[in-house]
């Protein structure tokens, strides 16, 4: 399993399937910088491989994608592993490339399963620079997969794919939401007040200003607190534009939470305004907690969000209509209902349900193996 080790969709998604798989009785590598954030302590079958990157006076940028190949090659000699499912086209579906030209020299075969997640395709795929890598690295691939409709079509659109690409959509861990023991909810909001809940990198894609103006639309109107938690480059324009908006005493920048969903646990709405997402995992965990969503109707996630059941979609940058829905779902006679809908929502997303499909893509590559 190669991935990024991070909070990020893709690094969390590969993670618990990697565990998943494990606990199914798989042996399981994961191949990454850093030890993913989601793994957690020792378990059986799961192992660690860390990919050191040393600095050298010829590179002004350490090679990472040589380097990761080279370990890819290592632990599969080493380890004798039947496949490698990488998540991202780049750097990882191009360096798996290089590792199976490598051990295709020594007569053996190694076939590569790439996930796509969404930022190799919608962010990179606007940079005509990697359009050849993109490309080459995912046709080269034994297996493809996007984890929305929207991702896929945006993959066949924006670069030249002669491949399949089969949706696999991203899941939950019903088991991770069972026992969420966080914050007092008391230590944010007082009984009457409603508590909303923010969660992601902060980058522009996220639209965090809106975040903020949508709450001080919410909080003229009903008694409101709301959670910010994550950080990146737009976190500072958002606490100025809580300032300006006069809310800066209502809202609470957490930062970077080791366990984001605790937050979630004791949130009423979650408010996800983005300007693009392939999928929208921040919202399908709000679902899993029981909390409604509004979001933009963009990318992946109308795909995961049924308007109108568990939760309410709006045009992107349309603060105003956000905010309606927010006062709608927020409503007395309303939350409740929103809440059951948005649990069984997400219960169509259980990683039981998903699992299947990945074996079967990776029987299926495996099956196609040339002879010894």
């Amino acid at each position: 399993m190669v991935c990024y080790p991070t909070f990020g969709g893709s690094g969390v998604v590969a993670t618990e399937l990697g565990k998943a798989l494990a606990a199914n009785g798989h042996e399981v590598h994961f191949i990454t910088y850093d030890q993913p954030v989601r793994l957690g302590s020792f378990r059986p079958n799961v192992f660690y491989h860390e990919v050191q990157i040393s600095q050298y006076p010829l590179f002004d940028y350490p090679p990472y994608e040589l380097v990761l190949a080279s370990k890819m090659v290592e632990v599969v000699r080493q380890q004798n592993l039947d496949l490698l499912h990488v998540h991202y086209a780049i750097p990882h579906a191009s360096s798996a490339y290089m590792a199976k030209r490598i051990l295709a020299e020594e007569g053996r075969h190694l076939p590569v399963v790439t996930t796509l997640h969404g930022t190799d395709i919608t962010l990179l795929g606007k940079d005509p620079g990697f359009e050849p890598v993109i490309s080459f690295a995912i046709n080269q691939s034994d297996a493809v997969t996007a984890v929305s409709t929207s991702l896929r079509s945006d993959t066949y659109k924006l670069f030249g794919i002669n491949q399949d690409i089969e949706v696999v959509p991203n899941f939950i861990c019903p088991d991770h939401f069972k026992e969420l023991r966080g914050q007092e909810r008391h230590d944010f909001a007082e009984d009457e007040e409603h508590l909303l809940c923010h969660i992601s990198n902060f980058r522009p894609v996220k639209r965090v200003v809106d975040v903020i103006r949508t709450f001080a639309l919410v909080a003229e109107r009903l008694p409101a607190k709301l959670l910010m938690v994550g950080d990146g480059p737009d976190r500072s324009e958002a606490e100025r534009v809580a300032r300006e908006c006069g809310i800066e005493g209502k809202v609470f920048f957490l930062g970077k939470l080791k366990n984001p969903l605790e937050a979630l646990s004791i949130s009423d709405l979650f408010l996800l305004p983005s300007e693009s997402e392939s999928f929208g995992l921040a919202a399908l965990e709000a679902m899993a907690c029981g909390v409604p969503v509004v979001a933009t109707e963009t990318g992946g996630l109308p795909e995961v969000i049924r308007h109108g059941v568990s939760g309410m979609l709006a045009p992107i940058g349309a603060v105003e209509k956000m905010a309606e829905h927010a006062e709608f779902l927020l409503a007395p006679q309303h939350h409740e209902k929103f809440k059951q809908q948005a649990l069984k929502r997400a219960a169509a997303f259980d990683i039981k349900r998903v699992l299947p499909e990945y074996l079967r893509i990776y029987n299926g590559v495996l099956a196609e193996q040339p002879a010894d």
